[in-house]
């Protein structure tokens, strides 16, 4: 790079703006320095090359730094022993590319896209047995990677849904579930974030300027419809001029293995020109850059990550253990995000509880009760927090990759105003409102709606129940010595009677606890936690009691833990109030509107990202449209709800998380995760004019 160290060594040592670098002027000398008719020539170029092939290209960052430009660096392919195709340009979306060209420039619908006409000529155009054929396809190919065209609601029609397919092979990727799909979701985002610095101009509106839209996940590994595999016939045809298309003719072309990422692509307001530009050649162009840069050995650290934690959850199922964190986790959460904190302090187990699973060290929580305490500020919640979040799988770089809990667990909490119908809480509550083994109210109070989340969990199957005194109700926790002979008459058994009752039926508990003794008494195990780091102080708290004088009070009575509640069909409807549109609205605080229904799921600790939440509302919207028929009768039928839920995870296993979505709707987001079927039915539980009935 001769010429850019002779620019440079023309600076003086204080010099602040590089211009000439960014301008790279060069001179070409006379070819016959004898003849002065010959005369030197002047140029500009600020890509500076070396001898074998590298260069490199100097450019302006802004007008405000121009002591930081931006540095673009070209390696031959070849010198890194890289192989790959270069994409025809000719083949470039082309009959995508002509629709766009027949649209008129002011068009706000973009119809054609969706619709994706196309003729097939005739063989031959002197035989007039022959006849042009016409059809219709909105998937565009490139080569061997398709591009699929949907509106993405009933409203947006300048914000297309695309899809695009990339052969898994040409990925190198063999295995097709949904721990790869995150992956390959993850490593997509930057590739759409650059072209959007590209578009970016803080003087106009997205819709003005265009943009594009990708979801970018949470640190929890889950099912969604913005990336998956599907099995898809290939591209069968050739181009021709306009919108002609030639079919493959004698040719067997077998279903293929794709890599499928959904985005949404905002098309400029009344700029044909750059929405050609942003959707046929930008977005394939990106794509090229996505398969090209793909990172292979980064995705066999994600495979064996995952390996990991199967094995760790499968030899959690066969133990006696209920969760496990292991040594050097980051728990603690950065200032108003869900990424690792920096300089935190890493996970260590206190030895009395360090257990080896999988060829892994950490921390062994056994099934039973185990109480975790510590001073204000000290990691309780924290902890907590991250035994709940070892309910899903977490993404390499998480910090809680190898927490992993009990699959079924549930975060319990005090939900002031939920809807309770037709539930038995008995084993907590009685003597109110009659019987409460058939206990309603439209509005619960903090002891009965906490009693009615702990029986509907234990319903469902949850074998480990996570609770943090900050969000329970005190009264329905504790109830202390002096309380217990001041008050004769209470309806509320406090949870410290029943915990070892739940233990001995398989339910464990993990309690955060900083305020009351009690819960030591019944606790197998007791953490204090000291600058987010665990000790184990069972021992010395036993001793500590035992001096004090304390017992444990557990209730004299077995309790009856059944259900016999139905759910009834009529009101389970996704037509509200039997007018013959549907409803459906998500918040992400956490307000569910679907039918004539507005559901308060803010209760819901398992629900971890907006995603999980929109993917609830369209499977619930699902479920009672399905039921539509049944509710228009007089008085309806009885449901079984968890029958209904399976069917229909069946038929997302089947089909893809997106066999739910409906463009129908505008008040919801386009990108979804699929939630628990316990998030889906504990949602159903918490409607108020859906009929549950008492079954005889």
């Amino acid at each position: 790079m001769i010429r850019l160290l002779n620019i440079l060594s023309s600076f003086s040592e204080k010099a602040e703006d590089i211009q000439d670098v960014v301008d790279g002027k060069y001179i070409v000398p006379p070819h016959t320095p004898e003849n002065p008719t010959d005369k030197s020539e002047i140029g500009y170029d600020p890509t500076y090359w070396l001898g074998d092939g590298c260069f490199m290209q100097i450019t302006d960052t802004n007008e405000f730094r121009r002591d930081r430009p931006t540095v673009l660096l070209g390696i031959p392919a070849e010198k890194l022993g890289i192989e790959f195709m270069k994409r025809n340009e000719v083949d470039n979306l082309k009959r995508l590319k002509n629709i766009l060209l027949k649209m008129s420039p002011a068009t706000e619908t973009f119809a054609d896209i969706y619709s994706g006409p196309y003729e097939v000529p005739p063989l031959c155009e002197d035989n007039p047995s022959e006849f042009r054929k016409a059809g219709n396809s909105p998937v565009y190919w490139r080569e061997d990677v398709f591009y699929e065209f949907c509106a993405t609601n009933k409203l947006e029609k300048s914000r297309p849904t695309v899809t695009v397919g990339i052969p898994a092979d040409e990925l190198g990727i063999i295995a097709d579930d949904y721990v790869v799909a995150d992956y390959c979701l993850r490593r997509f985002k930057p590739y759409i974030d650059g072209l959007n610095d590209e578009l970016f101009n803080r003087a106009r509106t997205v819709e003005e300027n265009g943009w594009y839209f990708c979801h970018e996940p949470s640190g929890e590994v889950l099912v969604r419809n913005c990336a998956y595999f599907a099995v898809r016939l290939p591209r069968d045809y050739d181009y021709g001029s306009g919108l002609n298309i030639y079919p493959w003719v004698g040719r067997d072309v077998p279903p293929k293995l794709y890599l499928c990422l959904m985005i949404q692509v905002q098309l400029p307001y009344h700029k044909m020109k750059k929405t050609i530009k942003m959707l046929t050649s930008d977005l394939p162009k990106t794509l090229d850059a996505y398969i090209r840069g793909f990172d292979r050995k980064m995705l066999e650290k994600v495979a064996e990550l995952s390996k990991k934690q199967r094995e760790i959850r499968n030899s959690l199922l066969n133990s006696e253990y209920c969760a496990f964190i292991a040594n050097g986790s980051i728990l603690p959460r950065s200032k108003g995000t869900k990424l690792p904190m920096e300089n935190a302090v890493p996970f260590k187990s206190p030895p009395e509880s360090e257990i080896e699973l999988c060829g892994v060290r950490g921390m062994g929580i056994k099934r039973g009760v185990t109480v975790i305490t510590g001073g204000g500020y000290s990691g309780k919640s924290t902890l907590l927090d991250a035994i709940s979040a070892g309910i899903y799988d977490h993404a390499l770089g998480d910090g809680r990759e190898l927490c992993l809990a009990d699959g079924s667990a549930v975060t319990i909490s005090a939900e002031d105003g939920r809807s309770v119908k037709h539930l038995n809480i008995s084993p907590f509550i009685r003597g109110i409102n009659g019987d409460t083994r058939d206990f309603s109210t439209d509005r619960a109070s903090g002891s009965t709606s906490q009693a009615a989340n702990i029986m509907e969990a234990i319903d469902g199957g949850a074998r480990l129940l996570l609770i943090d005194e900050d969000r329970s109700a005190t009264n329905f926790m504790i109830r202390d010595a002096i309380m217990r002979n001041l008050i004769e008459n209470e309806p509320i058994t406090p949870f410290t009677e029943r915990v070892r009752e739940l233990a001995g039926r398989g339910v464990s508990t993990v309690l955060v606890i900083g305020g009351s003794a009690e819960y030591l008494l019944a606790a197998d195990k007791i953490y204090m936690m000291e600058d987010f780091l665990p000790q184990d102080v069972t021992e010395a708290s036993a001793k500590i009691c035992l001096e004090r004088g304390l017992r444990l009070y557990e209730s004299a009575d077995e309790a009856d833990w059944s259900q016999s509640r139905r759910l009834s069909s009529r009101g389970f409807d996704s037509h509200p109030y039997g007018l013959g549109s549907e409803r459906l609205s998500v918040l992400d605080l956490g307000i569910l509107m679907v039918g004539a229904e507005d559901i308060d799921l803010r209760g819901l600790h398992n629900i971890v990202c907006p995603a999980q939440l929109h993917g609830l509302g369209y499977i619930l919207r699902t479920l009672m449209s399905e039921n539509a028929a049944d509710s228009l009768f007089n008085g309806g039928k009885l449901l079984d709800i968890d029958e209904k839920i399976d069917g229909l995870y069946q038929k997302i296993a089947e089909n893809g998380l997106d066999c739910v979505y409906s463009t129908m709707f505008t008040e919801t987001k386009r990108f979804f995760a699929l939630p628990r079927r316990e998030e889906v039915k504990a949602a159903v539980a918490r409607m108020r004019r859906t009929e549950f009935v008492a079954a005889k």
